[in-house]
């Protein structure tokens, strides 16, 4: 069999070469001139800082006088330290208390605001209003709404013929306050996202249920949660970090207390670094937050991986 013939190529033009590079170096030039600002930005207030607080976790540092390196001293006083063991089991109720709850009554309000009731716009709406609200003036209101003496709750009580509670200013209260007011607030995202979610479902799938003679309660353990499933995970890791990260709401109706009964992680590092001046003791505490954030991340990941492959090889068999 004759072979074919080799195509003919023409040897390449150095000088449209020369002018080739010339121009990919002026297209490069010209991208990171658009994306230098950006770039300065992510890495002054971002990248830079994260660095410069990880050697500060490190050091002895009071930001005034020089520091001094003590290399991991800060991370073992934290594990002898009472109050961040305080700090990690307040933050660990609140986060215990309020993820689960927020998910369970935003579905519920979810179920409830996806039909074809009359104001279901209205209700939407007041539902997620809460959220937009910022947490200092939640903060704000509700000192005002759970003052022991002069508070609207209290005057409530008294007309029910209950006696007077503490609330925010109640070791025994405040924590679980804390969380009720955050449920308040941060239960419309999920409210939101679930309905979103809600009306993704297919509707061919719920049809062909009710037609096999499923119920209410089946439709929803059998097609709805399942097809919930991506969104509650994600639901679950953005809450958990919002929790793990409380710190407005604290600040401003508790500053920690009473007795430390709501001392959170983030608001002992911002007393640790800015209230006492041990900044490299909380750059140590903050990188100890990072690392659970992180781990909650991770552990989430690969649960929703194994998941997603168990579902797979369901499918292929």
């Amino acid at each position: 069999m004759p072979s074919l013939p080799r195509p003919l190529t023409l040897p390449p033009d150095p000088a449209a070469r020369r002018a080739l590079r010339r121009r990919r170096r002026g297209e490069t030039a010209t991208a990171w001139a658009f994306v230098s600002p950006a770039v300065l930005v992510i890495l002054g207030l971002s990248v830079l800082p994260v660095i410069w607080s990880l050697l500060l976790s490190f050091q002895a540092n009071d930001l005034v006088t020089p520091s001094r390196w003590v290399g991991l001293d800060n991370y073992r006083a934290l594990s002898q330290d009472p109050n961040f063991s305080q700090a990690v089991r307040n933050t660990l109720l609140y986060t215990l208390l309020y993820v689960p709850l927020s998910i369970v009554i935003g579905l519920t309000l979810a179920l409830a605001l996806n039909r074809r009731i009359r104001f279901v716009g209205l209700y939407r709406t007041l539902f997620f209003v809460p959220f937009v609200i910022s947490a200092t003036a939640q903060g704000v209101l509700f000192s005002f709404i759970l003052d022991p003496d002069f508070g609207a709750a209290n005057s409530v009580l008294h007309h029910l013929g209950i006696s007077p509670r503490g609330f925010l200013t109640d070791s025994s209260q405040a924590l679980f306050v804390l969380v009720a007011i955050t449920l308040w607030s941060g239960t419309g995202l999920c409210t939101v996202i679930y309905l979103a979610a809600l009306q993704d479902v297919e509707q061919s799938l719920i049809e062909a249920a009710r037609l096999d003679g499923a119920g209410r309660r089946h439709l929803l353990r059998h097609v709805t949660l399942p097809a919930l499933t991506p969104v509650s995970v994600f639901l679950l890791l953005w809450q958990t970090i919002q929790s793990l990260q409380v710190f407005d709401l604290v600040y401003v109706t508790t500053k920690g207390g009473p007795l430390g009964s709501t001392t959170v992680i983030v608001y002992f590092i911002w007393e640790q670094a800015f209230k006492n001046f041990t900044a490299g003791y909380g750059a140590a505490a903050a990188y100890v937050l990072a690392l659970a954030l992180f781990a909650v991340g991770a552990v989430l990941r690969v649960t929703r991986g194994r998941g997603r492959s168990l579902r797979t090889k369901a499918a292929a068999r």
